[in-house]
């Protein structure tokens, strides 16, 4: 009885030392303009994945490639374009494909406005200061479509696209820290996401004519390097369904196409 009562004992001191298992982690590379909107991603999550603890980190989508190709330890990779995850995925790095959400674009200057922008044609106006991001950033992207656009609009000269981009007197590394200097009053105008805009503090937003405007198509890719790939690709299914695009919109991202 005695070799009974001191076997119950060990397992009774075993289970209580062994507790519950730590919760899965999982890592999530965004782009910049998903900054403010990964909280309540997260939050959305857990509430159908307790299991899962979700980490993120935010950054431009060409510079968060790169880490990914340099070895960087990532389990999800959402980009503000389709051409950064795909390249991932033509080299072998990463695995499906999703796109999860959209975004527009808008001119955005100080609440002061010292240059008195009234219009997006004015960023083609002599001596104006547009702010912008590196060349391989999408917002750069997307921001020169944009300026060829407005050169075939009424009003704007068909020359419009080289005048902005001769205006150009700074280039971020992200659109998060080109809304920043605007903000700032570092800058008289920027080209960025229609959703940067609304969650930034002193700047006005001036609309682009809609003929001229482009859509931003964000994708997403499981990395193939992953410690936990079935979990990274639930996380993908589960962003482009109700919860997930619900978070999205009420940051003022668009439906998934």
């Amino acid at each position: 009885m005695r070799v009974v009562g001191i076997l119950f004992a060990l397992v009774v001191a075993t289970i209580g030392c062994s507790g519950a298992p730590a919760p899965a982690q999982l890592t999530i590379l965004a782009a910049s303009s998903l900054s403010t909107s990964m909280a309540d991603l997260t939050t959305a999550w857990k509430q159908t994945h307790p299991q899962t603890n979700l980490v993120s980190s935010t950054g431009s989508s060409a510079a968060l490639r790169t880490q990914i190709e340099q070895g960087a330890p990532a389990d999800v990779f959402l980009s503000a374009d389709t051409s950064n995850p795909q390249a991932l995925v033509d080299e072998g790095r990463a695995i499906r494909l999703t796109i999860f959400t959209t975004n527009s674009l808008v001119v955005i200057v100080p609440s002061a406005n010292p240059a008195t922008i009234t219009s997006p044609a004015d960023l083609g106006r002599s001596g104006v200061c547009v702010i912008a991001a590196g060349v391989d950033v999408p917002i750069t992207t997307y921001a020169e479509k944009v300026a060829a656009n407005l050169s075939s609009q009424p009003g704007y000269g068909s020359d419009f696209a080289t005048r902005y981009d001769a205006n150009v007197c700074s280039r971020e590394d992200n659109v998060g820290a080109v809304v920043s200097k605007i903000s700032l009053g570092e800058g008289d105008a920027a080209i960025v996401y229609a959703t940067d805009a609304e969650s930034a503090t002193s700047v006005t937003t001036i609309q682009l004519p809609a003929a001229a405007n482009v859509i931003a198509t964000y994708g997403g890719v499981v990395v193939k390097a992953s410690t936990d790939v079935f979990t990274a690709s639930d996380f993908l299914t589960w962003l482009v369904g109700p919860d997930g695009q619900a978070a999205l919109a009420a940051h003022g991202f668009g439906a998934a196409p």
